[in-house]
């Protein structure tokens, strides 16, 4: 989405990275250098608690970037940005991005709207995990990766799908069960492949179809392609 003149001053320090799941790309609260656009991988941003629990509470995949912090006025963020699945993504400095996000030119534009969809994102996830159930969480999720992921299967666990949306695995468990009997997905040793994707959205609350309108409202041509 970016004019001819942005692209020649970018791309040249664009640096192609193979990330694998569970590396972590930043720590809560320590300083990072780098903004990371994935091509392929997705990337959970957790909030992580004193006794060492866990949530998810966006996650990104190639319609933006990791690492909002360096642009918005700040160095740090109190969540850590884990690869959830593996890719490639590209990695660039951010003192460069920084650069180009002062000139306010249309980089900046861009990366306004897409944080304006993040921040929905994450204040949707939190309203979902009050307020619906574990079935529609987990539709939620399974949903949000299907938009970020080159095909309709995925690697994860019952425990780290528990861990993402901070709830027992117990739950978990008897959700993916209902949703497999009904046939929307098929679950076996921790690998999921979604085979109704219409049915799950059926199932879902309203909070996927809220953050679908405003990353499709803000960013059309991104998430068009």
């Amino acid at each position: 989405m970016l004019p001819t003149a942005e692209r020649e001053r970018l791309f040249p320090h664009l640096e192609l990275l193979q990330l694998t799941a569970g590396q972590i790309l930043y720590e809560s609260r320590t300083r990072f250098q780098h903004v990371y656009f994935p091509v392929d991988c997705v990337v959970s941003l957790l909030y992580l608690m004193e006794d060492g629990a866990s949530a998810e509470i966006a996650v990104v995949g190639n319609e933006g970037l990791v690492g909002i912090a360096l642009f918005m006025g700040g160095d740090t963020t109190p969540s850590r940005a884990v690869v959830r699945s593996a890719g490639s993504a590209y990695r660039l400095s951010g003192v460069l991005l920084r650069q180009e996000f002062e000139r306010s030119g249309p980089l900046q534009h861009l990366l306004l709207r897409y944080t304006q969809a993040l921040l929905t994102q994450m204040a949707q996830t939190q309203a979902c995990s009050r307020h619906h159930s574990i079935d529609q969480q987990v539709c939620r999720w399974l949903l949000l990766s299907l938009d970020r992921l080159p095909s309709s299967k995925m690697k994860m666990t019952q425990d780290e799908i528990a861990n993402l949306l901070g709830v027992r695995r117990e739950g978990v468990t008897l959700a993916a069960g209902r949703l497999q009997k009904a046939g929307l997905i098929e679950y076996a040793r921790g690998r999921i492949a979604v085979l109704d994707r219409r049915g799950l959205e059926q199932q879902a609350c309203e909070c996927y179809a809220v953050v679908k309108r405003e990353f499709d409202r803000l960013l059309p041509d991104i998430m068009a392609s």
